[in-house]
């Protein structure tokens, strides 16, 4: 008995839908009969059939048929692409590759799960992106770097594993069109920058080499200090000849191992980590060295944006770390080379729960661009309280940054079709763990498989999503997909009316990132202020302020320029504003932050409620898992609303107009 759940692949029995007459009998054509990725492919659809309409399926080799399936391989059909169409009895998925055939026979048993008919289907997708990845904070010692889903399964005391888990993980996240993972963190520090030793090679090739056979690239996180660490030179100058010849000793000796490893991230000069600008070069030379030591062999620089200036004095209001990515990357643009990819967060900050876009999305007109989002929920509950993020993202997608006259979304600037190139990405920052749900709270499954499928697909809506998932995680039954939809679809709105709304951010507890604290970062170094007064709040990022609005393209700029016209959820963002400033409901802002900190606790109260009847209808395990996450989040929820109100009545001598206790 596995100790763990298999998400939305559990395969449990579903009602036929007449789809038994398909199913019986399938047969592959064109594809090489002795690939992994097609032996893997082939142990889905037997389990999966199986499991879900107790069917034994027959697998034969370029059998024409005359009713069942039919895979075919059709070099026509964009790359990692599929389509699935059914006619007279004969349903045939065309796919031009693996990954695309992979992808489709997912998409089949999706289908089955979500008991629709495959009579007269017809189904065309393609990848939104050429790199769809998660990104994990996994440590050597089995921790996560915010990890809420217990311990890591990739490491365990200082080991790298691969087991039957490591396997159902692929599954998991190849079902949903995700073909990169990089499974440790970012900040390399011990053991972990022993990844590239013969220490753990044999190892990662083992883990390289189960990816590979569900279609995925692995990555490593690179210390950039590695020459310095693993006893090369005592520098990592990225111009020194030295450190050159040291790393390009030092990637051969991985490749001649694990010729099929994707490349490397790297996160430098943040956060204490050394880089380029410890040595006076810029981010381009660190970048470039390592992209064409790796380029001979495929392999693929991921280069994070998150550099800026951490030492900050919280008395100067003209510094800006909003202002740091754009300023340290726009002037290279054109610089780096093209197995280089920037990933860029999607906002100029750091995942809160409501932020611009960053400028330098689509700043950039000449470098390859990935977007990076966090479905950890590091400063969104933790994956204790419910928030659902894909509607977030389709916000990110569909942001238009006028950087050209067509194809200027964030959806286009990551698909290529803005600058016609095909190094670009979409990326989520994740940590599932060894909890036996994978993600701690159930619910917080929605983000997991939301990601992929969007990355995959961007022109879903974040309710077909959902549904999806909620049809093959919980239940087919018409209550349990309502009621779960109107929470997971009503959940971040939630979360942030109790927590920091108008874009805000930053009062959470320091370091842990759980709970309020108004004042915990305004002091800091960290950049992190909301700069409440006894007159009013928010920090003034317009042209008479830090200037950070000026980074984006007109119309933008001009827009959030303007406390007139800047959009009310981002209005403290980007300026300070009085109390009694009347917002565009008619209320002031002083009883707008009363009013939705009370609004958003009855909401979660409202879930609640609407949670408590399902009991019965879905699993018993996963309904007491989700009320325990309820009963805390309810807890958090009025914390917050009682201290952030209390806090700006304190400050500001108005009293809420309802006459509500406020402390």
């Amino acid at each position: 008995m596995k100790q763990w759940t298999q998400g939305w692949l559990s395969y449990s029995p579903k009602k036929d839908c007449g789809n038994n007459k398909f199913l019986k009998k399938i047969s592959f054509q064109g594809f090489d009969k002795e690939s992994v990725i097609l032996q893997n492919a082939i142990k889905e659809l037997e389990i999966g059939i199986a499991g879900m309409l107790s069917v034994k399926t027959e697998v034969t080799f370029e059998e024409q048929l005359e009713t069942g399936i039919q895979i075919v391989k059709n070099n026509e059909i964009h790359s990692e692409g599929y389509n699935i169409e059914e006619k007279e009895g004969i349903l045939t998925l065309q796919a031009s590759d693996e990954r695309g055939m992979l992808y489709g026979i997912y998409a089949l048993l999706r289908q089955i799960s979500m008991e629709k008919s495959l009579t007269d289907i017809k189904i065309a997708e393609q990848p939104g992106s050429p790199f769809r990845m998660y990104n994990h904070w996994d440590n050597m010692d089995g921790s996560i770097e915010r990890g809420y889903s217990g311990k890591s399964f990739f490491f365990v005391k200082e080991e790298v594993v691969v087991n039957e888990r490591t396997r159902d993980y692929c599954r998991l996240v190849a079902s949903v069109g995700i073909n990169a993972v990089v499974i440790n963190n970012v900040n390399v520090v011990g053991p972990a920058t022993y990844l590239i030793t013969d220490r753990y090679l044999e190892k990662v090739k083992e883990m390289t080499d189960l990816f590979s056979g569900f279609g995925i690239k692995l990555f490593l996180s690179l210390n950039f200090a590695a020459t310095i660490e693993l006893g090369g030179p005592n520098s990592a100058d990225p111009l020194d000849p030295e450190v050159i010849k040291w790393w390009e000793q030092k990637i051969g000796e991985v490749y001649a191992k694990i010729p099929n490893l994707g490349g490397f991230l790297v996160k430098a000069d943040s956060e204490g980590r050394p880089g380029p600008f410890t040595y006076g070069r810029t981010q381009a030379d660190g970048a470039n060295m390592l992209a064409d030591i790796i380029k001979p062999y495929g392999g693929i620089i991921i280069w994070r944006c998150f550099v800026y200036n951490c030492q900050q004095d919280w008395r100067d209001y003209k510094t800006d770390r909003a202002r740091a990515a754009y300023d340290n990357f726009i002037k290279m643009d054109g610089d780096y080379h093209d197995n280089v990819i920037l990933q860029i967060k999607n906002g100029p900050m750091d995942f809160q729960v409501r932020e611009p876009i960053s400028p330098l999305l689509g700043g950039l007109k000449k470098t390859n661009q990935m977007l990076e989002v966090q479905v950890a929920q590091e400063y969104t509950g933790h994956q204790i309280d419910v928030c659902y993020l894909i509607p977030m993202f389709k916000e990110i997608l569909e942001f238009k940054t006028y950087c050209a006259k067509e194809h200027d979304t964030i959806a286009d600037i990551i698909s290529g079709r803005t600058l016609g190139n095909i190094n670009t990405g979409f990326a989520a920052v994740i940590n599932t763990g060894n909890d036996k749900n994978w993600t701690g709270n159930d619910l917080a499954g929605a983000n997991f498989y939301g990601f992929g499928r969007l990355a995959y697909n961007m022109k879903l809506t974040a309710e077909e999503i959902a549904e999806e998932w909620i049809r093959q995680a919980f239940s087919n039954d018409t209550e349990v997909v309502e009621k779960v939809l109107k929470i997971l679809m009503e959940s971040r709105a939630t979360y942030e009316k109790y927590t920091t709304p108008l874009g805000i951010g930053w009062m959470v507890t320091p370091h842990v990132h759980y709970g309020p604290s108004i004042d915990g970062y305004e002091y800091s170094r960290w950049g992190t202020y909301h700069r409440a007064d006894h007159l009013g709040m928010g920090v003034d990022r317009s042209d008479k302020g830090t200037g950070y609005a000026q980074q984006y393209y007109e119309p933008n700029a001009a827009m959030y320029n303007s406390m007139e016209t800047c959009p009310e959820e981002l209005l403290l963002f980007f300026h300070h504003v009085p109390y009694t400033y009347t917002l565009k409901s008619g209320k002031t802002l002083i009883q707008h932050i009363y009013d939705t900190h009370f609004e958003g606790v009855e909401e979660v109260e409202a879930m609640m409620a609407s949670w408590a009847t399902l009991k019965g209808r879905v699993n018993e395990e996963i309904f007491t898992v989700v009320t325990e996450r309820f009963n805390k989040q309810l807890a958090n929820a009025k914390e917050w609303r009682d201290q952030v109100n209390t806090y700006f009545y304190r400050k500001s001598g108005i009293a809420d107009e309802k006459e509500r206790m406020i402390y």
